[in-house]
Order: C-alpha cells, then sequence, then structure tokens
C-alpha cells in the first residue's frame, strides 16, 4: 500500500486545487491511498526560535509527513509566485529529517500558473525533495467549470490523476524512475 499525503496551498473553501487532490483521493487506483492533510490553515507562522518547542499543528504536520509514503502538492499561484499558505508548510519542514528525499508530485490545476509551479519546485530541490516528474503533471482545470465530482467524472482528469498516482507510488516503492539512467558516451 501507498500512503500519499497530499497538501493544497490554497484554502479558500471553493479552491479548484482542493478539489483536485481530493479527485485524486476518489479515484486513486489500489494500493494507493490518497489523505488530503487540512491543517495548513492552522499552523503558526514559521519562526525557527519554536523548533525546539513544536506547536501541535507542526507535530501534526510531521507526523503526517513522516508517515506517508510520498507527498502530493497542488498550490495556486499568486502575484507570480506560491501561496503563503504552501510556503509556509514548507518553511516547517525545512529542518524535518523525514521529508529529505521524501518523493513528491507537483499537481498544476492551471498552465498559467508556470511562475509558482516553477518556484515551488525550486524550493522543493532545495529542501531535498525528490520531484516525481511522470508523478507531476498539468491539469488544465482553470475556466473548466468542474467541481471534484466533474473531475471524477472527466475521463480525461481521472484518468490523468491515476497516471500521476500510480507513477508516484511507483517511485515511492522502488520500482519507478526519479532521473533517466546514466547513458555513457
Amino acid at each position: 500500500m501507498s500512503r500519499l499525503l497530499a497538501l493544497c496551498g490554497s484554502l479558500r473553501a471553493a479552491t479548484i486545487n482542493a478539489a483536485l487532490l481530493r479527485a485524486a483521493a476518489r479515484v486513486a487506483p489500489p494500493p494507493v491511498v490518497v489523505q488530503v492533510f487540512g491543517g495548513l490553515g492552522d499552523l503558526p507562522l514559521f519562526n525557527p526560535d519554536r523548533e525546539h518547542d513544536l506547536p501541535s499543528a507542526v507535530r501534526q504536520l510531521h507526523e503526517a509527513v513522516a508517515a506517508a509514503d510520498a507527498l502530493l502538492i497542488a498550490s495556486p499561484e499568486y502575484a507570480h509566485g506560491v501561496s503563503g499558505t504552501i510556503k509556509n508548510a514548507l518553511d516547517w519542514l525545512v529542518s524535518f529529517a523525514p521529508f529529505v528525499h521524501k518523493p513528491v508530485a507537483v499537481l498544476n490545476a492551471s498552465p498559467r500558473a508556470h511562475h509558482a509551479d516553477a518556484a515551488l519546485r525550486e524550493t522543493l530541490r532545495t529542501m531535498s525533495a525528490e520531484i516525481v516528474e511522470p508523478a507531476s503533471v498539468s491539469i488544465p482545470l482553470l475556466g473548466a467549470h468542474l467541481d471534484e465530482d466533474g473531475m471524477v467524472d472527466s475521463p480525461s482528469v481521472s484518468a490523468a490523476l491515476r497516471d500521476a498516482l500510480g507513477a508516484l507510488h511507483d517511485v515511492a516503492h522502488g520500482r519507478g524512475m526519479l532521473r533517466p539512467p546514466f547513458q555513457p558516451t
């Protein structure tokens, strides 16, 4: 079984990113289980002085990340960057050893959000996450007027999610490649 932890970078009730993550949980192929973490809005602003006595919301995030085989992140773009919500969550994970080399897939619900996508990937690489490219997909949902049920019912969206989750599962269990194999010249 693969336990995937989904993190949404938006706190809006009607965010398309959270709907995409919930849809992923619903279409996950066995043996993949996706848990959408609902506590990012409870995290205090990152303060390194608090790392010795972590707030309970941070401890919950740490426990969920440690228990996960891989992470799935969907976040909107705000002012050509990542949302403060996802950046704050990642800041709390910077010195958290179980995050290092954790397989991560980045879902992008709007192909126009390329600035945030690039910034998020750079942050994740800096934190030594293993970005799983075959599982990191852009699904053009902005303007598609699909809610969570519509995403699940859409053959193209549900297939893209299942393929991404399958690729993330394979890497989390050592059956997929993170990088192309070395080719001697």
